[in-house]
């Protein structure tokens, strides 16, 4: 029996438990009338937004595979790997989000009987996007493996890559124009409502209230799907790029056990997330830290049995055991990421209990705490994943450094739940208080959510990390694709001259690598401040013209800004993918392929330290503002939590924008130089 099939048994196992968490939250009470028709609006608004972006989406799939098929150096195959990795991440992205939106009433009616109850259906909800991404992801690998891996000459090889960049195009649109539309809508009704009209979040009068949580879904459960989704499978796709470097140094017996190795170590993390994910329950006490070790728990162990699994997986194909360390270097790597980024952005802790100190001081103070907060923030995840590229390489030239991330990313199933399971808390909040219910609810809710904002910024430190170790592999294996980096029949790597920092190609591509990640941002943040100046005025012209709306006698046209959110993001998106696409395939085909790798070293860097600062400090901004909410340095109306709000709506587009969407703009760049490989070779640039 071919191994690939045990890869596949292990998918299915995952979508079976999805079926399970589906049916298990479907069959939860969906609460009253006034909470249906909160969530039905929501659901019908998420549903529109993802339709509307999906259209968008085919076409600009449907002409880059055209392109794609009449290259002579790519092919028809090629084309159709890139459509299946684009559907595939669609599919994902769409089952999970669709989860999430049928899950927050129910997490709302839930959390009126108690705080387990509410956690066990919300994280569930969350699970299914988790789950679905890791199965979708390696039964669609195992597939076009059975179809074309017995191809001659290794052409298989050259084949996966275009099934990556079909699911990181998806990525980008859905991280991007998610993200522009949940961070416009969110900071428009947070400034014009809290801040403007002294309303609390999410009151029934705002109009953009609805737009808010519709926005919590498309942005941060279908876009972050996706986003791991691509990483989840170009990570696989970069160490079995990789294999013959594991057979030449002899870390591997044959290629055909490197094709096989890191297909079978993300197979033992599935079946390690789906027992964490079974692992998170916990008792009725609303303290963070009982939420947070609940959470934990279910990682922390899938983390362990994915260690155990990756060891059994080494042994089993006769690999050498030094693999296992660079495996799990980039195993611990990633959840030592996940704690350093709770430390920083935890209300817990002592650099956001500071933030919130500042706050009394006023928004200026805030702002400046804030960033400062995120800029040191930078030196662990960084710190981390250069001791985890040196143990790895050591132990795996460089197979190894991208075997280390596989390993990071093997419990994607349980980490990814965790994150996504925050939208949905976050959205039942919401409609708690605009279905009226008591105190005590709306407390359970918080503190879920309080718990959801957490888990959010240590998901997204976790992607952040992750996109930096698969961009490396990524960029190590078009390095070998295109004949830049050849190795020996003794394992010594040759590098030519072409390739010294000092050469004019590296140091212009470099240069104009490390120019992206900023341009990149520069555009995603304006068109969240477009998006925001749009729904301001829309909430405004109805409180004006809606007479009895601000008495609460009269209901506000929440479509209305459901729509603008939507039309706005869809447009902004266009400009900064389109960058993302060309960028690399202009410097590839104008200044040749040394300049390509240069350029992409550059970007990786500067992109690394920029999404870690963003992330981290609108993490810290918003928690910040829930630990004076909570009863600190005045609480809720005080002049530390206005000055905190400002402070959270300066944070949101960068946490949820332009730092997430950072990650896919490394990915994809990466991605597309190797897919291009056969025809960028031929390059030899302008310098």
């Amino acid at each position: 029996m071919d191994l690939v099939w045990i890869c596949i048994i292990a998918g299915l196992l995952a979508a079976g438990v999805v079926v399970f968490f589906v049916r298990y939250v479907l069959r939860q009470d969906q609460g009253s009338d006034r909470i249906k028709e909160i969530s039905g609006a929501i659901k019908e608004g998420g549903l529109a937004f993802i339709h509307r972006e999906y259209r968008t989406l085919g076409i600009v799939v449907v002409i880059i595979a055209i392109i794609l098929a009449v290259i002579p150096s790519l092919g028809w195959r090629l084309s159709v790997a890139f459509i299946f990795g684009a559907l595939c991440s669609m599919g994902a992205g769409y089952a999970g989000m669709n989860m999430a939106l049928r899950a927050n009433g129910r997490t709302c009616a839930a959390a009126q009987k108690g705080l387990n109850q509410g956690l066990r259906i919300s994280f569930r909800g969350g699970a299914v996007m988790g789950l679905t991404v890791v199965s979708v992801g390696i039964i669609g690998l195992s597939i076009l493996y059975f179809a074309w891996h017995g191809l001659p000459d290794y052409e298989f090889l050259f084949i996966i890559p275009a099934y990556g960049a079909g699911a990181s195009l998806v990525a980008l649109f859905a991280r991007v124009g998610g993200g522009i539309f949940t961070k416009g809508a969110d900071a428009g009704s947070d400034l014009v409502g809290k801040v403007e009209a002294g309303i609390p979040e999410d009151d029934p009068r705002n109009a953009a209230v609805i737009a808010d949580n519709v926005g919590d879904n498309v942005g941060d459960v279908c876009g972050m799907g996706a986003d791991l989704f691509e990483s989840y499978i170009e990570t696989v796709i970069a160490t079995m790029t990789l294999c013959t470097v594991a057979a030449v140094v002899g870390v591997v017996g044959d290629i055909k056990a490197a094709w096989y190795l890191p297909m079978l170590i993300m197979a033992g993390g599935i079946v390690a997330s789906v027992i964490g994910c079974f692992l998170v329950r916990i008792g009725e006490k609303v303290e963070m830290s009982a939420l947070l070790g609940a959470l934990r728990r279910g990682t922390l162990g899938a983390t362990i049995l994915a260690a155990v699994f990756g060891f059994l997986v080494i042994y089993f194909l006769d690999a050498s055991l030094s693999l296992f360390w660079a495996m799990l270097a980039g195993l611990v790597a990633g959840a030592l990421i996940g704690e350093s980024t709770n430390y920083f952005t935890s209300y817990a802790f002592k650099p956001t209990q500071e933030i919130s100190e500042a706050s009394t001081s006023g928004g200026g103070a805030t702002i400046i705490r804030g960033f400062a907060t995120g800029l040191m923030s930078t030196w662990p995840p960084i710190v981390l994943i250069a001791i985890a590229i040196v143990v790895a390489f050591q132990f795996g030239s460089f197979y190894g450094v991208a075997l280390a991330a596989v390993g990071m990313l093997s419990t994607l199933g349980v980490t990814l739940a965790t994150d996504a399971y925050g939208p949905v808390a976050d959205n039942a909040g919401g409609i708690t208080t605009m279905a009226g219910l008591p105190a005590e609810v709306r407390e359970r809710t918080d503190a879920l959510d309080s718990l959801g904002n957490t888990t959010a910024a240590t998901g997204k430190g976790f992607a952040i990390g992750a996109a930096a170790m698969n961009s490396l592999g990524l960029i190590l294996a078009f390095a070998m694709a295109v004949g830049i980096v050849t190795i020996s029949a003794t394992g010594e790597l040759t590098l030519p001259e072409e390739l010294s920092l000092l050469s004019v190609p590296v140091i212009v591509g470099l240069i104009l690598g490390a120019l992206m990640p900023p341009i990149f941002c520069a555009m995603t943040m304006k068109a969240v401040g477009i998006t925001t100046a749009a729904i301001i005025n829309e909430v405004r012209r109805q409180w004006r013209e809606i007479k009895g709306l601000m008495e609460g006698t009269a209901r506000p046209e929440y479509g209305k800004c459901v729509d603008i959110a939507t039309r706005i993001a869809l447009r902004q998106m266009l400009l900064p993918s389109i960058m993302t696409i060309i960028a690399p395939v202009i410097v590839g085909v104008v200044l040749g392929k040394y300049a390509l790798a240069g350029f992409l070293i550059g970007a990786l860097a500067t992109g690394f330290i920029l999404a870690i600062t963003l992330n981290n400090a609108g993490g810290a901004w918003d928690n910040a503002k829930k630990w004076i909410e909570a009863g600190q340095f005045g609480g809720k109306g005080s002049d530390a939590h206005k000055a905190a709000v400002v402070g959270d709506t300066a944070g949101d587009p960068m946490k949820d924008t332009a730092g997430p969407s950072l990650n896919i703009m490394l990915k994809l760049m990466s991605v597309i130089s190797l897919m291009l490989a056969p025809v960028l070779m031929h390059f030899g640039g302008l310098i």
